[in-house]
């Protein structure tokens, strides 16, 4: 049976299975070195002559200062005030640490479609070596989960004559890798569509499943996935009009519900936890070819996803249905890929939200921003890596650990980037 790949899993049981890394206390220089090699491709597009902080020292300050909890341009400079010494054993910091005020001002004039591509360039590839290193094979498909976000803190709304609204930013999120493939601000909620299928036409979608909300079910969308090779899994709402109504006509009676059970298209799991029972059952059925849905490109089955949940505290039930349109014709595997796309919410969203303080951070300078949560993204990948080589039982708890001893603990992140010092350590032979 088909499945959707979980390169964490697998490697969270790689790394428990033989051992981890332990460092020597000093993050190796030969991994720094890759740092500020990668932020070196950034353009610096400030006057030569007037550069009194290197590009990829700032950017590199300023990943270094996330790592340990800094949410701010100001909290960047204190960090580096703090740690000053220690940076000082990997780069030059010949005028100092920068202010805050140069931080934010930097972090507006980077090219934020360069720090995407050589930031997101260097965690595919030390995940490539990560994998070759403990021998994790790409089995199964990959989900692409689209969904978009509001930056909170980023907007005005009171005390201020012209309300300014908050930032909206589209993700395409590699729920099999945990990456954050693009991050791509957006002007109005509408405009999501578009800058998704824009960004679709360009990857590679061979083996993937791509899922989204049903703001994204557009015949369009559908189309390029497919074209693209990949399969698609995306929710219905009455605003789709004949293809809603169709799915739910399938669905609509008791009887037929019955009759999927008997025929064996249905998937069903059972699971207690936070004092309530939740029972979530996924029936599937084909497509019939009619004119409606021969409109979408692929399109091979409706779902009826039903979530009962019974509260043990006071008996209380409650139901929720919802249907979805996909060109996948397994029901485990699109139930695999229903679930699986909570992950841009639960392993995305909210840790860049309550994991790394996002919202806490005022600016309202849109390129600074989203530079800015550039670096948080690629932190959170950092840290998702790094977590059960440390041994934290969560991101927010390893983000304390760093606090409490940042120097030991960065020394273990990064020695981990460094394949040849991890095949030694784990004692993999190839």
């Amino acid at each position: 049976m088909a499945k959707i790949n979980h390169f964490i899993i697998e490697y969270t049981d790689s790394i428990n299975q033989v051992g981890v890394p332990t460092g020597n206390g000093m993050p190796p220089k030969v991994v720094i070195r890759r740092f500020l090699r990668m932020f070196r491709q950034v353009d610096d597009i400030r006057i030569q002559a007037m550069i009194d902080y290197p590009l990829e020292e700032i950017i590199l300050i300023a990943f270094l200062a996330v790592l340990g909890n800094a949410s701010n341009w100001a909290e960047m400079e204190r960090f580096g005030k703090q740690k000053e010494r220690w940076l000082k054993k990997f780069i030059n910091l010949k005028n100092g640490i920068p202010s805050h005020d140069t931080f934010r001002r930097v972090f507006s004039l980077i090219d934020t479609k360069q720090l995407q591509d050589v930031t997101i360039a260097f965690l595919l590839k030390n995940l490539h070596e990560i994998k070759r290193a403990l021998n994790i094979k790409d089995d199964g498909y990959r989900q692409i989960c689209v969904d978009g976000k509001e930056q909170r803190g980023t907007g005005r709304k009171y005390q201020y004559e012209d309300k300014v609204r908050n930032l909206q930013t589209l993700h395409v999120y590699d729920a099999s890798n945990a990456l954050c493939l693009y991050s791509q601000p957006i002007n109005e909620k509408t405009n999501e569509i578009p800058v998704a299928q824009d960004i679709l036409k360009e990857m590679n979608l061979k083996d993937c499943i791509v899922s989204f909300d049903a703001l994204h079910m557009q015949k369009n969308t559908v189309a390029i996935i497919r074209d693209q090779k990949g399969h698609y899994i995306g929710g219905l709402k009455t605003n789709q009009g004949n293809l809603y109504e169709e799915a739910f006509d399938y669905f609509k009676e008791e009887e037929l519900l019955s009759f999927y059970r008997q025929k064996g298209n249905y998937y069903e799991t059972i699971e207690k936890a936070h004092g309530q029972i939740e029972k979530r059952t996924f029936y599937l059925v084909k497509a019939m070819k009619r004119k409606v849905t021969k409109a979408w490109k692929g399109l091979k089955s409706f779902i009826c996803y039903v979530k009962e949940v019974e509260n043990l505290n006071n008996n209380a039930k409650k139901t929720e249905i919802r249907y979805y349109a996909t060109s996948l014709e397994e029901v485990e595997l699109c139930a695999q890929a229903i679930r699986g796309h909570w992950a841009v919410e639960n392993n995305l969203h909210w840790h860049l939200d309550y994991s790394l303080n996002e919202d806490d951070n005022t600016t309202m300078d849109k390129t600074a921003f989203h530079n800015y949560s550039l670096i948080n993204k690629m932190v959170l990948s950092l840290c998702k890596l790094a977590k059960p080589i440390i041994g934290s039982p969560s991101i927010r708890t390893l983000r304390k650990e760093l606090g409490w001893g940042y120097e030991e603990c960065v020394a273990m992140i990064l020695s981990s980037f460094d394949a040849a010092a991890l095949k030694s350590s784990l004692e993999i032979v190839k």
